[in-house]
C-alpha cells in the first residue's frame, strides 16, 4: 500500500512537471508570436500648421514643393505653431524642397519670433504666439514608437486631402501624473539619442507586458484605467504654466503679420525734426504722423521697409530698414522715440542719410528705390543744397515736408532761401509738400504714401551708373595687334566695372570691327557684372582693315536698335587709326538717334575724326592717348564726364 501511494505521488509530480514545462514552452511560443506593430509614417500637406496637430511629438512625411511662399512660416529655428510644418522644415534646412520625413517636437510659446531668409524660404516675424515647435531629422530614439495617425484639433483637417486618417481630439485615459511640456531650452538642446529623458510627453515605447500602461494616446487606444492625465493641448497647459500670461491672451494677435504691399517696394527713411524749436507737443504730433504713415504703408519684407533718422545738432539713426519688418512693430518703436533737441541741421542729416543710412548693413535691398522724406519745422539752420545734390547723385529720392514755413518778416533768418527746391529730387512740386501748421499734418498721410509708392515717378532712383545701355565699338584691325587688343579689352572691362549692371540697371553690349563687323554680345545677353567681364575676356582678336563709319552704322542697327526706351544710350568707340570710309554720316545718324558717343583714340588715330564721331561738345566726349598702355588713365575722366552730363539734366 505504501509503495503504491509513493508511485502515485511520483506520477502526480511527474505530470505537474510536464505541464509546467509545457506551459513555459507555450508562453515562450506565444511571446515569439507577438509581433511589433508596423509603423506607418503619416503624410501631411504643405499647408498643415503645427497648431492643428494635438500630438506633442510626431514623425510626418512632407510632400515636394513646400518651399512655396504661400505656405507661411513664422520664426527662425523655433517656429510659431501658426507656421506650416513642412515650410518650417525647409526653412530650417532639415528638409529640401523635394520633401521627406521629419521629426516634430512641440515646445513652449515665445514672446517673439524673428523672421529670416533661409534655404529659399522667407520666414516672417511675429510678436508672440501661444505654442512653438522645432523640427529635426527623422531619427527617433531607439525603442520609441510614434503614432501612425495624428490627432487633430478639428476632424476637418487639411491632412484628410492627403489620404491621412484623422481623429478629433478626446482627453486620453491613463495612469500616472501630469507630464509638463518641454521648455524651449530642453526642446533645442536635447540630442535625439537622449530624447527618452526629456520631460516632454513621449510616444509609448513597446513593452510586451499585458500589465504595462502606455504613455498618452488617443482615446480609442491604450489603457482605460481610471487614473486620468491632463493631456497637453495648445493654449491650456502653456497658459497655466505661465508661458503666455492669461491677461495677455486678449492682446495676442490671432492673425500673422503682413508680408507688405508688393506694389510699394521702396526703402524709406524718414528724417524727422528733433530740434529744440519744435517743442514737445509738436514732436508728439510728428511721431503720430509717422505711426499713421507706417500703418498706411503696409510694411513688410515683400513691400516697403522704413527706418527713422532724427536730427538736431547732429543726426542719429533711431532704427534702420531691417530693424522692424511690419507696421505694428514700427508703430511701437516710433512711440518710444525721444526728442534730441538742438539746432535744425538738415543739411548734415541729409549727408548722414546718403553716407550711412542706405547701406547694405542697414537693410538696403539694392533693387528697391531709396526714398528720404525730410520733415522741417520752419527752416533749416544750415545749408542743404550740396548735401542734397550728392544724395540725388547717389540715387536717393528726397521729399521735403515743410511745416509752418517762414512768413515774410521771418525770411531774413533763413540761412538758404528756397532751400526746399534746392533739396528735393525734382522741382515739379511732386517732391514738396508745404503744411500750414502741425495740426494739419495728418492730412498729408495719404497723398505722401501715394507719392512714395509711385515708383514710376521716383526719378532720382536713376543715376549715371545704373540707367544706361552702353555699347562698346572695338577696333580689331591688323594695326592693333594681339597684345594691344588684350589691353583694349582690359580697358573695356575697367570701364564696365564702374557701372551697376543688371537686367534693370546698366546693360553692356559689344561690337568688333575691321572691314567687316561682328556682334560679340548684345544688351540682353548677360545681366550680371561677372558674366559681362567674362564675356569681354573671351572676345577673340579678328585682324583686318579699319572701316569705322560702317562699324558705327552696324552698331546702331544691331545693338542700339534693341536698347530700352527708358535707357540712356552710350556708344564708346575705341580705334587706333584713320578710317578707310567716311564717318560723318554714320556719326550724325547716331547723334540724331540720341546715342551719346564717346570716341577714344590711340597712337595713330586721327584726332579730327574723333571730334566728328564724338557728341558735342567734343572736348567732353573725345579722348586721345599716345600708347595703348596709357588707356587705363582715361577711365576716371570718362566716368566723371558721363556722370557730370547725366547730373546736369534739368530737374523740373
Amino acid at each position: 500500500m505504501g509503495i503504491v501511494v509513493f508511485t502515485m505521488k511520483a506520477s502526480v509530480i511527474e505530470m505537474f512537471l510536464v505541464l509546467l514545462v509545457t506551459g513555459i514552452h507555450s508562453d515562450k511560443e506565444m511571446t515569439r508570436k507577438i509581433k511589433r506593430p508596423k509603423f506607418t509614417v503619416p503624410q501631411i500637406n504643405c499647408d498643415v500648421k503645427a497648431g492643428k496637430i494635438i500630438n506633442p511629438e510626431f514623425i510626418v512625411k512632407c510632400p515636394a514643393g513646400c518651399q512655396d511662399p504661400k505656405y507661411h512660416v513664422y520664426g527662425t529655428g523655433v517656429y510659431a505653431s501658426y507656421s506650416s510644418v513642412c515650410g518650417a522644415a525647409v526653412h530650417s534646412g532639415v528638409l529640401s524642397n523635394s520633401g521627406g520625413k521629419i521629426l516634430v517636437r512641440k515646445v513652449a510659446g515665445q514672446s517673439g519670433y524673428k523672421g529670416s531668409f533661409s534655404n529659399g524660404v522667407q520666414s516672417l516675424s511675429l510678436p508672440r504666439w501661444r505654442e512653438s515647435f522645432v523640427v529635426s531629422e527623422n531619427k527617433p530614439p531607439k525603442g520609441v514608437i510614434y503614432p501612425s495617425t495624428l490627432t487633430y484639433s478639428s476632424s476637418k483637417s487639411p491632412a484628410a486631402r492627403a489620404g491621412e486618417t484623422t481623429k478629433a481630439y478626446h482627453r486620453p485615459s491613463t495612469s500616472g501624473t501630469t507630464t509638463p511640456p518641454a521648455t524651449l531650452m530642453q526642446g533645442l538642446a536635447m540630442p535625439a539619442a537622449e530624447a527618452t529623458h526629456t520631460t516632454l510627453p513621449k510616444p509609448s515605447a513597446f513593452v510586451a507586458s499585458a500589465t504595462s500602461s502606455p504613455r498618452p494616446q488617443p482615446a480609442d487606444h491604450g489603457s482605460q484605467e481610471t487614473g486620468e492625465m491632463d493631456f497637453w493641448k495648445p493654449g491650456s497647459v502653456l497658459l497655466d504654466a505661465g508661458f503666455v500670461p492669461k491677461e495677455e491672451l486678449s492682446t495676442q494677435s490671432l492673425e500673422p503679420v503682413s508680408q507688405g504691399d508688393p506694389n510699394c517696394k521702396v526703402d524709406l527713411s524718414f528724417v524727422i525734426d528733433g530740434s529744440s524749436s519744435i517743442g514737445k507737443r509738436r514732436f508728439r504730433i510728428q511721431k503720430q504722423f509717422l505711426a499713421d504713415i507706417a500703418q498706411a504703408l503696409d510694411v513688410g519684407p515683400a513691400g516697403p521697409l522704413m527706418g527713422v533718422v532724427q536730427y538736431g545738432d547732429n543726426p542719429a539713426t533711431q532704427f534702420n530698414l531691417k530693424t522692424h519688418m511690419n507696421s505694428r512693430d514700427l508703430k511701437t518703436a516710433i512711440e518710444k522715440i525721444s526728442q534730441r533737441g538742438g539746432l535744425s541741421n538738415v543739411g548734415r542729416a541729409i549727408s548722414f542719410v546718403t553716407k550711412t543710412f542706405f547701406s547694405k548693413a542697414n537693410g538696403n535691398r539694392g533693387g528697391a528705390p531709396n526714398v528720404a522724406v525730410v520733415l522741417v519745422d520752419g527752416w533749416p539752420t544750415d545749408k542743404v543744397e550740396e548735401a542734397s545734390r550728392l544724395a540725388r547723385e547717389s540715387g536717393i529720392n528726397i521729399f521735403f515736408i515743410t511745416v509752418e514755413a517762414a512768413v515774410e518778416n521771418e525770411k531774413r533768418h533763413v540761412v538758404e532761401p528756397n532751400f526746399a527746391n534746392k533739396a528735393v529730387c525734382r522741382t515739379n512740386s511732386f517732391y514738396s509738400i508745404n503744411v500750414q501748421n502741425w495740426f494739419s499734418l495728418h492730412k498729408t498721410v495719404q497723398p505722401l504714401v501715394k507719392r512714395v509708392c509711385d515708383m514710376d515717378r521716383l526719378a532720382c532712383s536713376k543715376t549715371c551708373l545704373n540707367s544706361a545701355d552702353i555699347g562698346f565699338v572695338i577696333d580689331g584691325s591688323s594695326s592693333v595687334g594681339t597684345s594691344n587688343f588684350r589691353t583694349v579689352l582690359q580697358f573695356v572691362a575697367n570701364l564696365s566695372k564702374e557701372f551697376e549692371i543688371s537686367e534693370t540697371d546698366t546693360r553692356i553690349g559689344a561690337v568688333q570691327y575691321t572691314y567687316e563687323q561682328r556682334l560679340e554680345f548684345g544688351f540682353d545677353k548677360y545681366s550680371t557684372k561677372p558674366d559681362i567681364l567674362n564675356a569681354i575676356k573671351r572676345v577673340g582678336y579678328w585682324s583686318g582693315g579699319t572701316s569705322t563709319g560702317a562699324a558705327i552704322h552696324y552698331a546702331l542697327e544691331q545693338l542700339f536698335k534693341k536698347s530700352k526706351p527708358n535707357k540712356r544710350k552710350l556708344m564708346i568707340l575705341i580705334t587706333d587709326g584713320r578710317s578707310y570710309d567716311d564717318v560723318r554720316i554714320p556719326a550724325m545718324a547716331a547723334h540724331q538717334k540720341g546715342v551719346i558717343t564717346y570716341a577714344i583714340g590711340v597712337a595713330w588715330a586721327a584726332q579730327d575724326e574723333l571730334e566728328v564721331i564724338a557728341t558735342h561738345p567734343a572736348r567732353d566726349h573725345s579722348f586721345f592717348v599716345d600708347e595703348f598702355d596709357n588707356l587705363y588713365k582715361s577711365v576716371p575722366r570718362i566716368i566723371r564726364n558721363i556722370c557730370a552730363e547725366f547730373n546736369a539734366q534739368p530737374r523740373n
